[in-house]
């Protein structure tokens, strides 16, 4: 049994070990023999669930080797050779199916964290792309209104300062919900200095307050609902803002537009999304981009879409003007929470 202690390390001296004092127990003490051998099967189990082919083939040809020999000065019997490379094969079968089985628990892992890398990535560029862009834009539009409307400098300014507030508040939500241990198991309920503690995603209640620091770029902003809207689970809600917060900043950052319309449509197995400017179109800017496949925030505006089983089309707006954001979302049937278009 010692040498089992081995068997991960060394698994083929760990073999040979057993061999040996197996041999001698049977040659130099003449002890009887064992009906199954156990230290033997699991190395064997062993060799089949750790070592590399070279030295899965090598232990193979040893235990080839030596249960021949064993049976030959144990019982000299036909059976026992066949029922000890019956249990042999059994546990490196076994063997071959345990490193299979962690092998794929490996490849699943490996996925779940490319998906999160990924989703952290969208996260990460939706709030950033957004609150830069209107910094930018209020930015370029400071120096001008300093000379000829003091007051909208001011404005703009304020604008600023709440994008990049914004921003760090997304930004310290989001490093409350990655980071470990962010709440205390033992009733303490602290948390780091700086990082907020853990909050639900941006929800369908919060596109007001987005729509209007959109405003404050001087973007020209509507936005209406039509059919019966309902609750939607948090997951949906959160996909809803963060695509209509893409579309926005893509028209902010490449439309050079003056109106952008949001309009959400509750039907009754989906929502639709729609977000269509007066600007640029489709053959410059951020549609553009899309279709050469350098545009990373509309690319994640399908693959948010996507994620839920909905689809996303990206083109010219209405009578062909414009450019158009259009996205289609399945929707549980929840109970409608009112039954009226609303419009603002």
């Amino acid at each position: 049994m010692v040498p089992l202690v081995w068997r991960r390390r060394a698994p083929i001296l760990a073999l040979l070990a057993v061999m040996a004092t197996s041999a001698q127990y049977k040659l130099a003490l003449d002890g009887p023999g064992q009906p199954l051998p156990y230290t033997g099967l699991v190395i064997v189990y062993t060799v089949a669930a750790l070592c590399p082919p070279r030295k899965r083939l090598v232990a193979g040809g040893l235990v080839l080797l030596a249960v021949p020999v064993g049976v030959w000065l144990n019982s000299r019997s036909a059976r026992e050779l066949t029922f000890c490379f019956f249990v042999f094969a059994a546990a490196y079968v076994f063997g071959r199916l345990t490193d299979a089985r962690q092998r794929a628990n490996r490849v699943e892992a490996e996925r779940a964290a490319a998906r999160e890398r990924a989703r952290i990535a969208r996260e990460m560029h939706d709030i950033l792309s957004h609150a830069v862009s209107l910094m930018i834009v209020q930015a370029e539009a400071g120096p001008v209104a300093v000379r000829t409307a003091p007051e909208r400098a001011e404005a703009a300014f304020d604008a600023i300062s709440e994008a990049g507030r914004d921003a760090m508040a997304q930004l310290r939500r989001m490093l409350g919900v990655l980071r470990e241990g962010g709440e205390s198991d033992g009733g303490g309920g602290g948390h780091e200095p700086g990082l907020a503690p853990r909050e639900p995603q941006p929800g369908l209640t919060d596109l007001p307050a987005l729509l209007d620091r959109v405003r404050g770029s001087g973007l020209e902003v509507a936005y209406g609902t039509r059919g019966c809207t309902r609750a939607l689970p948090a997951a949906t809600g959160a996909t809803v803002f963060r695509i209509v917060q893409e579309a926005l900043t893509n028209t902010v950052k490449h439309a050079d537009a003056r109106t952008v319309s949001v309009q959400l449509t509750y039907r009754e197995g989906d929502l639709s999304i729609e977000v269509t400017d007066d600007g640029r179109g489709p053959q410059a800017g951020a549609g553009a981009a899309v279709r050469g496949g350098g545009g990373h925030g509309l690319v994640g505006v399908r693959e948010r879409a996507a994620a839920h089983g909905g689809t996303a089309m990206t083109g010219p707006g209405p009578d062909g003007r414009g450019f158009a954001v259009r996205v289609r979302i399945p929707v549980p049937p929840y109970p409608a929470l009112v039954a009226a278009e609303v419009a603002r």
